[in-house]
């Protein structure tokens, strides 16, 4: 796989992530009663908070 391939797949996997994590968020303060302004905070702090390390020390690992 090509260096580009590779950057790609790591991006893609890092969109994913955060894409997961602001969907999750949101609902969450939805479920708790929050106002659309309080859902989207809880989303910044759920991207903010994200770990980065992992996502890519997962993706340094050969595929099989």
């Amino acid at each position: 796989m090509s260096d580009r391939d590779e950057r790609l797949r790591l991006a893609q996997s890092v969109r994913a992530a955060c894409l997961e994590a602001a969907r999750t968020a949101y609902e969450t303060g939805g479920y708790g009663g929050l106002c659309a302004e309080g859902r989207w905070e809880l989303v910044l702090d759920a991207l903010r908070s994200l770990p980065l390390e992992s996502l890519v020390a997962s993706k340094d690992e050969p595929s099989p």
